[in-house]
This record gives C-alpha cells, structure tokens and sequence, in this order.
C-alpha cells in the first residue's frame, strides 16, 4: 500500500467509525430509521376535562379506498392509533389494540388506525389481515392527517395512541407501545372525567 493509500485510510477509518457509532446510537433512542418518526416511550398524558381541545379535520380513505372521518363517530369515544406496518412496537401492540376493542365495544367505544408512512396499501393491507384488526384505518402515507392533533396531544411517535372524548376532545394519549389493560384503564379515566 502506498504512503498516500495508508494516510487516506487513516484519515477516513475514524471518520467512517464515527458515523456508524452516531448511526446505531440514534437507532438506540428510538429511531425508526428511513421513516423518520421517533418511536414513543411509553409516556402516558391524560388531560382534565377543562384542558381538553378538539383536534382538527381527522378524515381520508382506509386502507380498502372508503371514506372515512372522526366526524362518523360523533357523541362517542374514540380510540385513535397511529401505527405503521415497517414499525415493530406496532406488530407487537396490535394484538393488544384488538383484544382492547373488542372489549370496549359493548362501551360504544369505537376505534380508528391512522396508517402512516407505509410505501403502499398493500403492507398495510397485509398487516390488517394477519392481526385481524376490525376497525378501518386511514391510510396517511406522507403523515399529514397528524397535523390535526398540533396544539393539542399531538401522535408524533409511532405507534401514537389518542383518546377523544365523547366531545371530540382529544382527553389523552400513550406516545409509544400501549397494551390492552393500559388502554382500556385511559379509556374509562376518560369517560368518567369527560362532564366539563
């Protein structure tokens, strides 16, 4: 190897070392990657009813093309999920987000998926499927239908997990994995602390 081939290795060994320890320390914070969403810790905010705003318009196509928005479920509560099918926290909650709808349905409770960042329909489509899951989905590929939730509660970690009350107030949110007995616990803190 020649003197400048060596000195050039030199150089660009530790720069190189460098970028892969800020690549991988990144990933360990919760980074998803090429879809640049953090993912949540967990953190779980539930909201007095005095403190509690409607978001903006929640509305598009699901998955299967339909047309689909918040306003459907007025007078209702309403458990919104953000998730993505590339997202693993996302595959590993969804059994849970199932069980917890199908446990609060007889409540009235009604469920709504916000699919965001999937290339196309058919990953989501593939991941509705294999978990079963019953309740529609928007399919939100650019992640704008989350604008809606700025100055409130906003789902800016996937998965995101918002509760609306009966109102249409955004009343709480898990950022990050929620099981079902987590959920179905903020769902009825929530219908119980909705009268302001």
């Amino acid at each position: 190897m020649s003197r400048l081939r060596r000195r050039v290795a030199l150089v660009l060994a530790p720069l190189l070392c460098s970028g892969a320890l800020a690549a991988c320390s990144q990933n360990e914070v919760g980074s998803s990657g090429d879809n640049g969403f953090v993912s949540g810790k967990g953190v779980i905010t539930l909201l007095p009813a005095s403190e509690r705003k409607e978001p903006g318009e929640v509305a598009g196509r699901t998955i299967d093309g339909e047309p689909v928005s918040l306003d459907d479920y007025e007078g209702r509560t309403v458990v919104v999920n953000v998730w993505g099918s590339w997202c693993a926290p996302c595959r590993a909650e969804a059994p849970e987000l199932v069980a917890a709808s199908k446990e609060l349905a007889d409540d009235g409770v009604k469920f709504l998926g916000i699919n965001s960042r999937d290339l196309d329909q058919a990953a989501a489509k593939a991941f509705q499927r294999k978990f079963e899951v019953p309740y529609p989905s928007i399919y939100d590929q650019q992640g704008r239908t989350l604008l809606a939730f700025r100055g409130t509660l906003n789902p800016n970690s996937i998965p995101s997990t918002v509760v609306i009350d009966e109102r249409g107030r955004v009343a709480a949110s898990v950022l990050g994995e929620v099981s079902r007995s987590t959920l179905v616990g903020l769902v009825e803190d929530v219908r119980e602390g909705s009268g302001a």
